[in-house]
């Protein structure tokens, strides 16, 4: 057939049932068109404009293009894409970027009607792009922006400055926006083979024989491999080594998202159709979905170590006798579910093998080094014959800190002899990676007259699936912010993580604490109602502050700023009529005892550029920025002269990407390498060193474990306070949102984590929900997530205080997991204002708040 793309005629013969989209990447090379739900049609990220509308090419097949015009991101004018990608930086509307490309071409086309709409018909533009690092509401600006230049207005002055401090924009912007930075799943190696993979059908079976021959003879196929093809450990896991990568003959299945065999074919459909013809022969087992049935006695044992997995405790003073002579006491449960992290690159890895059984492993984890410690022990070949290479991630939230797909494209790689690209489809994906616990909550407290806490009892039992994950140390964190941000002199907390046979549940954003924040929110707001004061008063007097005690028993120094916060929502929370009002701590750095470095090398080059390598995923957070602003203030070169690696090839293991650490120790790091290297150069130009690579290095070694008898739990926390307000017919309009942050290195990065925060924040509160039953996904598009869409997020007004923390990098601490902690619970507040309704099960989607922001949400026989 022919058709015009990007202005020429070409000619083209798609093979039968291909999308536009495979035609578009596979056959012509254009990358700018992104995979993030094919074939469902709901991300957006593969828009494109035929005739003029702009359609999702992943569900439009390549046929009913035939004599019509395609335009993608590369075909637009050279002026319109300076406009696009000068907007997107300048305005923070890219965060990973995965995203941005299909939103730039939907907003192409509207603006085409006229250069003048309002801000809320951009937003019902963009009802089919999902975007879930930016909560839209910076995406909204950029298209704003080049809406009133488009009306003849000058585009706005650009804010000078590109060290601490600045609102400098996202290193490699541009290409983010435009479609031109890679992801690993636009890269392309001479000779690649593509990968699939065979899923297990039931959650929990028993594996009596897995025949690959059919696969092995499908046309295409160059080798097909299962466990018994493993030349080291198939277990493998990030703390506990319980996840086989391939399931063996004779094993018992733990999920639905258990791989029992991989297909590498010189195309992807060829894999895929392949991966289907494997057979397995199953014995079908029981499965257990019920955490308190996987803790009885009678239970089936799951893993070799019981189905218990982890019990967290904290344990001060004598919470019995504080209750007894309390004057207030309530007790209530509270309930919290699934949630996908919904990140919109799905699982990609790309391996080229090399000599010895070695491999490069082109990556999208969150811990480079992590992820070559596991290939490397699946592979059986030593660390240094793996090398991994970061690339920058579309989006993870904590969802990619267990391994993807890099050890099944490793063994396809290594067995074949030729470079394998494998990458999962989002139903995959769905079932493929661990979620967010499910928690039950039960909650004891009791405070004095004045409402001030005596005491807490909290027993929390966390789902955490078939595989351990960080699912010991998920549930040991929602203890230790059991108390949430409040002084309470006796306490008694026990979290329990255990095994069953749902879907793996592990980090994402937030890690326990906004689970058990919802809860400990809602007990201040039962205590506010029997003292007779208002939510801000019971909060206020008993936020923590400087040498008070968390719930853990640290003493906290310098650097608390939970008063500051309140303080700055106090008159916006009285005087509106429908509001609720949440605090929250997160922690920064692992911490309970656990010895945390940053690394980082800084290398002149002979043109006067710096190259700066370090450890951390850059996976939208802006880590890659933030580290090239504090070199650009320390060095005093400007940002275009400072290139970022991420790369296994210098020994620079920090572990995972997790815990909002990256900034304070990477930062730090980056600091000790600049000054060691202003201080070699003595007044000479960076070429006098071109070669030289300077190390830096920030080491935390005085965290404790909690039963310490002077524990240091974390080495910061970030502190918040947030204020939700309804309309008078009930829908979310705004989110006040007053963080202290330490000191904002760039308040442009800041407010775009603080605004993706709160709208993952209200999606957990109204509507979000990864549906599970009998251990099989129910849940199986973006769409039936019912993330909330541009259209029902409200306004979120970003208050930033800067109360310095001492061991941050000039006085900063961790955000972006802060950011979503309190959202849930001040939404509930609020709508217990609207209503008179107390709610303590999430998602409350049978609120009006709830029906009014995401659009399918119906109400059918009284339920949502």
């Amino acid at each position: 057939m022919e058709f015009t793309l990007n202005g020429r005629t070409v000619t083209a013969e798609p093979r039968e049932g291909q999308s536009l989209l495979e035609l578009l990447r596979e056959g012509f090379g254009l990358h700018s068109v992104k995979d993030g739900c094919a074939p469902e049609g709901s991300c957006g990220a593969c828009t494109v404009i035929v005739d003029g509308r702009a359609v999702v090419c992943c569900a439009q097949k390549a046929t009913r293009v035939e004599g019509k015009s395609v335009v993608t991101q590369e075909g637009l004018a050279d002026e319109a894409r300076e406009l696009w990608a000068r907007s997107f930086a300048s305005t923070g509307a890219s965060q990973c970027g995965f995203c941005s490309p299909g939103i730039v071409m939907k907003a192409e086309v509207l603006l085409a009607k006229g250069p003048s709409p309002a801000r809320e018909e951009i937003a019902h533009a963009l009802l089919g792009n999902v975007c879930r690092c930016t909560g839209y509401t910076k995406v909204l600006d950029a298209v704003e922006r080049v809406a009133a230049v488009r009306r003849g207005e000058p585009f706005p002055e650009e804010q000078s400055g590109e060290g601490v401090g600045a609102r400098a924009p996202r290193y490699e912007a541009t290409g983010l926006a435009l479609g031109d930075a890679p992801f690993v799943g636009d890269l392309v190696e001479p000779g690649m083979l593509h990968g699939a993979l065979r899923f297990s059908d039931h959650p929990r079976a028993r594996i009596v024989r897995i025949d690959t021959s059919r696969a092995e003879a499908a046309p295409g196929v160059v080798a097909v491999v299962t466990a018994a093809d493993v030349r080291g450990e198939s277990r493998q896991g990030p703390l506990t080594r319980d996840r086989p990568q391939l399931v063996a003959a004779g094993e018992t299945t733990a999920y639905v998202g258990d791989v029992l065999a991989a297909v590498a074919a010189e195309t992807r459909a060829a894999a895929r159709e392949a991966a289907a013809l494997v057979e397995v022969e199953y014995e079908v087992l029981e499965p257990v979905t019920d955490p308190f049935e996987a803790m009885a006695a009678s239970a089936p044992r799951l893993h070799p170590s019981g189905n218990v997995l982890s019990v967290s405790r904290v344990r001060r003073g004598d919470v019995d006798a504080a209750l007894a002579g309390a004057a207030h006491v309530v007790e209530e449960s509270f309930r919290t579910q699934f949630i996908e992290h919904a990140f919109l690159e799905p699982e990609s890895a790309l391996v080229v093998p090399g000599e010895d059984g070695g491999c490069r492993v082109y990556s999208q984890g969150q811990g480079a080094w992590e992820d070559r410690r596991q290939i490397a022990s699946f592979l059986g070949v030593p660390e240094e014959r793996v090398r991994v290479t970061q690339v920058a991630t579309g989006g993870a939230f904590g969802g990619k800190e267990d391994l993807g797909v890099q050890c099944q494209a490793a063994l396809l790689a290594v067995v074949t002899g030729r470079p394998v690209q494998l990458t999962l489809t989002r139903w995959e994906s769905l079932r493929f990676h661990p979620k967010r616990h499910p928690m039950w909550l039960d909650y004891t407290a009791g405070c004095d007259e004045d409402g001030r806490l005596v005491a807490l009892r909290a027993r929390i039992v966390g789902d955490t699936g078939a595989y351990a994950s960080v699912g010991d140390k998920v549930l040991e964190r929602a203890a230790g912010h059991a108390c949430g941000p409040y002084a309470v002199a006796n306490v008694d907390v026990e979290a329990t993580a255990v095994y069953t046979n749902n879907p793996p549940c592990g980090a994402m954003r937030g890690f326990g604490v906004s689970q058990s924040n919802f809860a400990v929110e809602g007990i201040l707001d039962l205590l506010a109602e029997r003292v007779g004061v208002d939510g801000w008063e019971i909060r206020w007097r008993n936020a923590l502050d400087v040498g008070a005690r968390t719930g853990t028993g640290q003493l906290l120094g310098p650097g608390v700023g939970l008063k500051q916060t309140l303080l700055a929502v106090r008159d916006a929370y009285r005087e509106a009529r429908y509001a609720g009002i949440a605090c929250g701590l997160k922690n920064t750095g692992i911490g309970n005892g656990v010895t945390e470095r940053g690394l980082a090398v800084l290398r002149p080059e002979r043109d006067g550029s710096v190259t700066l390598f370090h450890s951390w995923t850059e996976m939208g957070q802006g880590v890659h920025t933030v580290l090239r602003q504090i070199a650009c203030e320390e060095l005093g070169v400007p940002a275009e002269r400072v290139h970022v690696v991420v790369d296994t090839e210098r020994e620079l293991d920090t572990g995972l990407t997790t815990a909002s650490r990256a900034t304070v120790l990477g930062g730090n790091a980056v600091i000790d390498a600049a000054r060691q290297l202003r201080a070699a150069l003595d007044g000479r130009p960076l070429e006098a060193l071109a070669g030289e690579e300077i190390r830096g290095e920030y080491v935390v070694d005085w965290t404790t474990a909690n039963d310490a008898e002077e524990p240091v739990t974390h080495l910061a926390y970030a502190w918040a306070t947030q204020v939700a307000i309804l309309d008078d017919d009930g829908r979310l309009v705004k989110v006040i949102a007053a963080h202290d942050v330490g000191r904002a290195l760039n308040p442009l990065l800041v407010e775009g984590q603080i605004e993706g925060g709160v709208h993952m924040g209200v999606g957990q509160a109204l509507a979000e929900e990864f549906v599970v039953e009998g251990g099989v996904p129910v849940t199986e598009t973006l769409k039936s997530l019912h993330l909330v869409p541009p259209t029902g997020m409200p306004e979120v007004e970003c208050i930033l205080i800067e109360e310095p923390q001492p061991e941050g990098p000039y006085g900063a601490k961790g955000v972006g997991e802060a950011s979503l902690v309190p959202t849930a619970a001040a939404v509930a507040g609020a709508l217990h204002a609207y209503d008179g309704i107390r709610r303590t099960r999430l998602p409350m989607k049978d609120s009006p708040a709830a029906l009014a922001a995401v659009p399918h949400l119906v109400r059918v026989g009284g339920h949502t």
